[in-house]
């Protein structure tokens, strides 16, 4: 018997109403179409040129929708085997070239790789709590200008290194676009 599969739509860009498929689990959410319409509203529709680093990619739907939406190079990083794969299968499904998967810890990955990206998206699993230990290490990976995105299931106020750029809320969702604070 074939696993549960959750599918998403992608909502704008060259795979414009494409579904990508995940493995059905309790602990998988991807972004709903509403927030991630908000999101890429507050980022700009065109992403042309952006490096972006998903890094609980997950269902891959915020990695998949930046991609479509013109992204040069999506960095996607998952722990998860059963989630990597179906990100895998989606990649290939959608021929997406500019999509670099990796399976890895995503404080092992944000330790081990020295890229910088203009949008991170950190959504890790709620129960985790981990964007305290996360954000602090950020920096470094931003590009000038860079921005991160953060999804939480309760309100989350971040340290002063950071400025809230946008942000809102959508049923029980808490999300919030970041930038470096000038004295950060």
């Amino acid at each position: 018997m074939a696993a549960a599969q959750g599918k998403v739509r992608i909502i704008a860009g060259c795979w414009r109403s494409r579904l990508i498929v995940f493995p059905d689990r309790p602990d998988l959410r991807p972004t709903s179409s509403r927030i991630r319409e908000t999101v890429f509203n507050w980022l700009g529709q065109d992403l042309d040129g952006l490096c972006c680093l998903d890094l609980f990619a997950g269902s891959g739907a915020l990695g998949f929708e930046a991609a479509s939406r013109g992204a040069a190079q999506v960095v996607m990083v998952d722990t998860d085997a059963s989630a990597y794969k179906a990100l895998y299968e989606n990649k290939q499904k959608l021929q997406a070239m500019q999509v670099e998967l990796v399976m890895m810890n995503a404080l092992n990955f944000i330790h081990s790789d020295m890229r910088k990206f203009d949008v991170i998206f950190l959504d890790p699993p709620y129960r985790l709590e981990l964007l305290s230990e996360l954000l602090p290490l950020l920096p470094p990976h931003l590009a000038d200008d860079g921005l991160v995105y953060i999804e939480t299931g309760s309100a989350w106020i971040p340290d002063t290194q950071w400025h809230v750029k946008r942000s809102a809320k959508a049923g029980t969702v808490h999300y919030q676009l970041l930038e470096l604070a000038l004295n950060g």
